[in-house]
């Protein structure tokens, strides 16, 4: 099985199809991949982010606790925690 890092290096010259396999990929992994998800989030950039953060958004609740935490830590990736909560919680933003 491929690693997170793996996948995430295959991004940078995906087309759009492949792009898609590789995000559906990251979320067949499931939740034992959202740590690592959380962790690259806050220093990928691009195309690799918005998968990232897609993918968590599909992963889920099994998320939302591992993306509150980083907020705790990290002050400047809290709003980016804030939102993708808000979207895998389905509360629109005000």
């Amino acid at each position: 099985m491929e690693t997170v890092n793996e996948i995430l290096n295959k991004l940078e010259t995906a087309d759009n199809t492949t792009k898609n396999e590789l995000e559906n990929k990251l979320v067949n992994i499931g939740s034992s991949v959202v740590p690592q998800l959380v962790d690259q989030l806050q220093v990928v950039r691009g195309i690799k982010r918005g998968v990232v953060a897609m993918t968590l958004i599909r992963i889920g609740d099994a998320s939302v606790k591992y993306l509150k935490k980083a907020a705790e830590i990290n002050k400047d990736f809290e709003w980016v925690a804030e939102y993708l909560i808000r979207e895998i919680q389905g509360v629109q933003a005000a």
